[in-house]
């Protein structure tokens, strides 16, 4: 038995001499390889992470294909304040101030575009695939959205790596020439893969995945591409003369052939965040109620509009201010039960009032009682209706604007579950109530609407001419309520509609800031471009208060 260990003893010094030899041939990045990780990403997968980061959510909420569960909001992330929906009232938790950052910064996201279409390519996608045309509209979407918010921004240099790491800045007129040349294109591939999908190539390349929105379906992605390119015209309203850009022209080649340039029919086309549980939940939750329930409240540009007009959507959207309510006896069904704070308030004494029940909080059934809430409209039906009618009002496209306005109105409401002639339900928490979970904490009111009523008011029934448009966009902004993060904020920064307050509150010297500033890594590892950029349209400042080129 002695001999037979010996001989196993020596048996293995040379195997394990063997062992260290070779490994000892192995260069440093493969001893540090983690063989268990992957070594490449699908496109699907890739897909779904770009999808993921798209949304902007209420309350300042975003998402990320990194983590589970919701990303709150911070300083830099408060669209619902800056279009004044509803705002703060409590400094510890936020403020109403117009500090403009950074913005949103989409590189890491556009580079994931990239990959992702590098990726589709080398898993048999054809030159036109799907992946390839989705990566069209993600460029359009996330360069537009970021110069929108700055000006003049990086682009045909940018995401290059290593080889340049100081980009020069595309000028913001070239960033939408091009976004809007991506779109037209986007919508030309997915017209051919729609019809013919064999041309996408073969294998995953050739396979849409990932999708959260529409499960992968192409005919409701085209419809998208061409609704948010009606969306960007609108935004360029005031570079209507521009021979470059043909605003009018593109808006009415799009509006006029819908064969060519499908766009969305209804709600159910919607490009929207449906929050899940447990994994993603809405940013008002049954948990957090008592942390922000009373922390926020409405605001008086948002709730002033809704009983100004008689909206029935305030009962839906909006508490009463229970000191109204509760003392004074006011019904809690009167439309002068509900108050907004002026967004430019000390929020001293708006903290003070709020705590005295004077102002109208979140309506706590829609929004609290559960983990889902409503779904986010990132792109939407009732906003198209509005773009449209604003356009034909404008003199770019003929047809009926009265029809667009009145089919945005009525598609906001029945997103609220609004009838247009008939009754529908009004839940308001009943104070001393300790869960906002449970449906006998609330008292109950039947509210009637009819459409012919609400619309024949003078404040409500287009009327055309200048009179009409500041109808169209007053509307649009009632419906762009908690859902397509700045938009709402853009369309006044426009137009001027509806009219936002300024005050000690809103600070900036009691103005509305008109851009956001760049990245403090632009100054730093970009300096010579950054201030060119800043020399060619500001003055040579990286100022909150600069007019870009789309607003001049």
């Amino acid at each position: 038995m002695i001999m037979k260990k010996t001989f196993k003893i020596y048996l293995l010094v040379p195997a394990l001499s063997l062992m260290a030899l070779t490994s000892c041939k192995k260069s440093f990045v493969e001893l540090t390889q983690n063989n268990n990780n992957p070594s490449s990403v699908p496109a699907a997968l890739l897909m779904n992470g770009i999808l993921t980061n798209l949304p902007d959510l209420p309350d300042g909420a975003t998402t990320s294909s990194t983590q589970g569960s919701m990303v709150y909001a911070s300083a830099s992330n408060k669209a619902e304040i800056w279009s004044q929906y509803y705002i703060y009232n409590y400094n510890y938790y936020g403020n109403n101030t117009y500090d403009f950052d950074s913005g949103a910064d989409y590189y890491t996201t556009i580079k994931n575009v990239v990959t992702m279409e590098t990726v589709a390519a080398s898993a048999g996608g054809a030159a036109i695939n799907p992946y390839e045309a989705m990566g069209k509209f993600f460029r359009a979407y996330f360069f537009s959205k970021m110069s929108m918010e700055r000006g003049d921004i990086p682009m045909t240099q940018a995401l290059k790596g290593l080889s340049n790491l100081t980009p020069t800045y595309d000028t913001q007129k070239a960033v939408m020439v091009q976004a809007l040349a991506w779109l037209e294109s986007a919508n030309a591939d997915m017209t051919q893969l729609i019809a013919t999908p064999s041309i996408g190539g073969t294998g995953l390349g050739a396979t849409l995945g990932g999708d959260i929105y529409f499960g992968n379906n192409l005919v409701e992605w085209q419809k998208v591409v061409n609704t948010f390119r009606l969306r960007l015209l609108i935004q360029l309203s005031k570079k209507v003369s521009d021979p470059d850009l043909n605003v009018a022209s593109q808006f009415n080649s799009i509006v006029t052939n819908p064969t060519k340039y499908p766009l969305i029919q209804s709600a159910a086309d919607n490009l929207q965040y449906v929050f899940v549980s447990p994994t993603n939940y809405y940013p008002q939750t049954p948990d957090n109620f008592g942390q922000s329930g009373s922390r926020q409240n409405t605001s008086a540009t948002y709730i002033s509009l809704l009983t100004k007009l008689q909206d029935p959507r305030v009962f839906v959207t909006a508490e009463p201010a229970r000191y109204l309510v509760d003392t004074l006896k006011q019904s809690p069904t009167d439309f002068k039960s509900f108050v907004g704070a002026d967004p430019g308030l000390d929020l001293g004494v708006m903290y003070s009032q709020a705590g005295l029940q004077r102002y109208s909080f979140l309506n706590r059934k829609r929004y609290y009682s559960t983990y889902t809430g409503e779904p986010s409209i990132q792109i939407g039906y009732a906003e198209l209706q509005f773009n449209i009618a604003e356009a034909i009002n404008r003199g770019w496209t003929a047809g009926n604007a009265e029809t667009y306005y009145e089919a945005g109105i009525q598609a906001s409401m029945a997103s609220y579950s609004i009838p247009t002639t008939g009754s529908f339900t009004a839940y308001f928490y009943r104070p001393g109530s300790t869960s906002v979970a449970v449906l006998g904490n609330y008292d109950a009111y039947t509210i009637n609407t009819n459409w012919n009523t609400y619309y024949n008011q003078t404040a409500v029934k287009y009327a055309g001419g200048t009179t009409g448009l500041t109808q169209i966009l007053q509307q649009k902004y009632l419906a762009l309520f908690r859902h397509s993060g700045l938009e709402a904020y853009f369309t006044y920064r426009r137009t001027g509609v509806p009219t936002f307050t300024t005050g000690p509150g809103t600070d900036n010297g009691q103005r509305i800031a008109q851009r956001f500033q760049y990245p403090p890594s632009e100054r730093t590892a970009n300096t010579a471009n950054y201030n060119t950029a800043l020399a060619n349209q500001y003055g040579g400042n990286d100022d909150i208060n600069g007019i870009m080129w789309i607003l001049k």
